[in-house]
């Protein structure tokens, strides 16, 4: 028996050996003279399929969660604040960090907290098809990225306090929620789904904001018909003037911040939004699949009677990506895995 498994042994090396030199990666690997990195599956646009049959989709058809880069950046501070520069005679208040658990309704993975007191059922809605369809790898965009509140600004750093002077506002792009927008189409194009962000200012003034930027959508969708998803993409602020709080979850070791979900309704069409539960059901989708892959990302989904710029189609939604208090790395690393999250349901 030893003198058989001897020989097996030195059969099973000699066919393998000629791999030891081989410059291919996965052959090195399936040789086992080596350990993957998942590198070779990135170039080559596929993953080995290890989900169950109720886990989210593969990730073979869409940017690994792991090559997300969370690294920090260089920013260009001109025009805004900064928590290093001196503040000396300041007055300086704290920051709250908080992980906003699961509350309100439970819809599967996720949780919907419902302020209208209409009887949805919102199950349905999650397992019924998308009113729409997003096709891959065309010319023509798909998704359109707007914000209605353009200036909606985040700290500069993962800090707990911030200074008297902090205005959470600026038209630098660099920390605003713009930088977010980016974020989030820089994956939905990696992964085949053309993309418009549409930086246009539309809170020069704070009145009025969601008829321009609605008026900046439409333009939008003239130009380019084939859009069927609209996302305003916002930034939360929670505590007081003294006291700030921060949203956040850790996933892979990152913190990333928190997002909340808009999904309003018009049972009486009273806002001409006869479109709201299949928005809603859009809404939902979102919120078990970030749920399913990266828990702890969403807060509740907030469901009540508004309207915003979601009658515009089907696919229209408003997003928060965390608050005044989070720093920009945060949120622009939640943009990068909701960019993720959004190439999976479309």
């Amino acid at each position: 028996m030893a003198i058989g498994l001897v020989l097996t042994a030195v059969v099973c090396v000699s066919r393998r050996l000629p791999e030891v030199f081989s410059n291919n990666d996965a052959a090195l690997a399936a040789a086992a003279f080596t350990l993957t990195d998942g590198k070779y599956y990135a170039e080559s646009g596929t993953v080995p399929d290890t989900t169950g049959a109720s886990d989210p989709e593969p990730t073979k058809q869409t940017t690994l969660a792991a090559e997300i880069d969370s690294k920090p950046k260089e920013r260009d501070k001109s025009g805004y604040y900064d928590s290093f520069s001196n503040h000396s005679g300041e007055a300086v208040y704290e920051v709250e960090e908080k992980t906003i658990g699961p509350f309100g309704t439970k819809v599967d993975g996720c949780f919907v907290r419902n302020y209208t007191g209409l009887d949805v059922d919102f199950k349905k809605l999650l397992d019924s098809d998308l009113s729409f369809s997003v096709n891959k790898n065309t010319e023509k965009p798909q998704v359109l990225i707007y914000h209605t509140h353009t200036g909606e600004a985040y700290l500069d750093a993962d800090v707990d306090y911030f200074y008297e002077s902090y205005y959470s506002r600026t038209n630098n792009n660099s920390f605003n929620v713009v930088a977010v927008g980016d974020a989030i189409s820089e994956v939905l194009e990696e992964n085949g789904i053309k993309t418009v962000h549409d930086t246009t200012v539309h809170d020069s003034t704070y009145n009025g904001s969601y008829d321009r930027s609605a008026q900046t959508v439409l333009d939008d969708i003239k130009k380019h018909p084939e859009i069927k998803v609209v996302l305003d993409i916002h930034r939360d602020a929670l505590g007081s003037e003294e006291k700030k709080v921060k949203t956040v979850f850790e996933h892979n070791g990152k913190k990333g911040a928190q997002i909340m979900i808009l999904s309003g309704c018009d049972p009486d069409n009273e806002r001409n939004f006869q479109n709201w539960e299949k928005n809603l059901s859009f809404a939902l989708k979102i919120q078990n699949t970030a749920e399913k892959l990266y828990p702890g990302m969403t807060r509740p989904m907030d469901f009540g009677y508004f309207a915003y710029n979601e009658y515009i189609c089907d696919g229209s939604l408003l997003i928060e990506i965390g608050t005044d208090a989070n720093s920009i790395d945060e949120a622009e690393y939640t943009g990068k895995l909701l960019g993720d999250v959004l190439s999976r349901v479309l």
